[in-house]
Order: structure tokens, then C-alpha cells, then sequence
């Protein structure tokens, strides 16, 4: 990633809590136009705190969050979806009661420079199956078709950051292997990602940076190919 590169968020000093538990402990995070982050972790050590703590989710926390320069430290998930970052959460939260179009056309507004390329028609181009079912009701799509209209609903609000939280999770293996064309494809539009998946190995080879967590703490930060390649990340993995 080149210096030059523009910050799009940097979160510095970043603590989080549930009630009395402290879960994260002084996470700092950079993400540059265009990047991918992989992060990385054991269940249970932080991960989905920590996107919801940049996102506005988490009230209970403390530190710095700027995206593209502005303080969001204490913003409304509201004002940092309106400031370009789109959020594909765990359990997708497509409207159930709506059409695969209703879905998509709810969401659709320009980027923060006008940007309107990922139009409906690319969308259906991009997920070949969810333009065969473009009438059928979000509560009668499959899982993975769930999934990629999440994604598809995310990529409608021409964000320059999205965010996938575990994306192949419980899919099957064409589901999975089509979810990862589009996140490669995604990548390759200029898009940065931040990208939370179990299949660690698939994560490090699209990302360019990488952070694991443990306990609420990084303990391996860096490019995603050092991070590969040190020791210690099988055990904090619990590989």
C-alpha cells in the first residue's frame, strides 16, 4: 500500500465493554483506500466487537475513531454508514417480507463523490442467481443467497469501505467458492475490505494487511504475508 494512500479509518487506543466485562483492550487499526485487513481470532476474542465498536454498535468504549479524517469516536452507526462504510453483519439482515429487488433498490444511493457504478443491473450481473430470483422473497432464498444479497445490498450504497463479517459461514462449498469471486472482485474495483472469516488461510492470501486477536488484545499485526508466515499464529488460532 503505498504511503500516499488515503486513510480511510484509523482507530487508535480502542477499548470496548459489555457491561463491566472489558473485552477490547487498546486495539489500534489503519485502513487505506483499496486495502483489504483480514482479522483474524478465536471465537470469543473480540473480533465482532471490534467492528462494532468502529461502527457505532458498541456505546461502552473508548479511544480515537477518525474515517476519512473526522472524529466518529462517539458516532451513530447511522453517521458512519452515511460517511461510506456498508456493514455485511453475521447474520445478513435482509428485510424477509421484501423482494430480492425491494431489498436492493431500498439501499441504492450514490458514493461520497456522486459514484453510482455498482448500479442494480451490475449487481444481478455479479450474482447470476439472485437475478433468477429477483421476485422471491428474502425469507425464501437459501442461505447463501442470503448472504449475497447482503452483500449485494452493501455494494448499492457504493461504500469505500465494506465490511464482511464471517461471509461463508455455514454455506456450502460452490456458495462459498462464488462469495470469495466476489469479494476478489470487490477487491479488484477499488473497494477496501475489511474481512472476518474462519478460513484464515483464504483471508491472508486476499488481504494485504492482517490483525489477530487474543483476549481482546492484537497479538499479530502486520502485512498479511508476515503474518502468515510467523510461528506463533497456529497457536492463537488454536490450529
Amino acid at each position: 500500500m503505498p504511503a500516499t494512500a488515503e486513510v480511510i479509518i484509523d482507530a487508535q487506543g480502542l477499548h470496548a465493554w459489555y457491561g463491566s466485562s472489558h473485552v477490547l483492550h487498546g486495539i489500534d487499526l489503519r485502513i487505506h483506500r483499496g486495502e483489504t485487513l483480514g482479522l483474524l481470532g478465536r471465537n470469543g476474542m473480540g473480533k465482532s466487537t471490534l467492528i462494532r465498536s468502529l461502527l457505532g454498535h458498541v456505546t461502552q468504549r473508548e479511544g480515537l475513531i477518525h474515517l476519512f479524517g473526522h472524529d466518529i469516536s462517539r458516532a451513530r452507526p447511522f453517521d458512519v454508514a452515511r460517511r461510506g462504510v456498508a456493514y455485511v453483519p453475521e447474520g445478513r439482515g435482509i428485510f424477509p417480507n421484501l423482494s430480492v429487488r425491494e431489498n436492493l433498490v431500498m439501499a441504492a444511493r450514490p458514493g461520497r463523490d456522486g459514484r453510482r457504478e455498482w448500479t442494480y443491473e451490475r449487481v444481478m450481473q455479479t450474482f447470476p442467481r439472485l437475478a433468477e430470483r429477483e421476485g422471491y422473497q428474502g425469507s425464501q432464498l437459501s442461505g447463501g443467497e442470503q448472504q449475497m444479497l447482503s452483500i449485494g445490498r452493501a455494494l448499492m450504497t457504493h461504500p469505500e469501505l465494506i465490511i464482511l463479517d464471517e461471509a461463508t459461514e455455514g454455506l456450502a462449498p460452490l456458495i462459498v467458492a462464488e462469495i470469495w469471486r466476489v469479494v476478489g472482485e470487490i477487491r479488484a474495483s477499488g473497494i477496501a475490505t475489511l474481512i472476518v472469516d474462519r478460513d484464515w488461510r483464504r483471508v491472508l492470501a486476499r488481504a494485504d494487511q492482517a490483525i489477530v486477536l487474543q483476549k481482546g488484545q492484537a497479538v499479530l499485526q502486520g502485512a498479511a504475508g508476515d503474518v502468515a508466515a510467523d510461528a506463533a499464529l497456529a497457536g492463537y488460532l488454536g490450529l
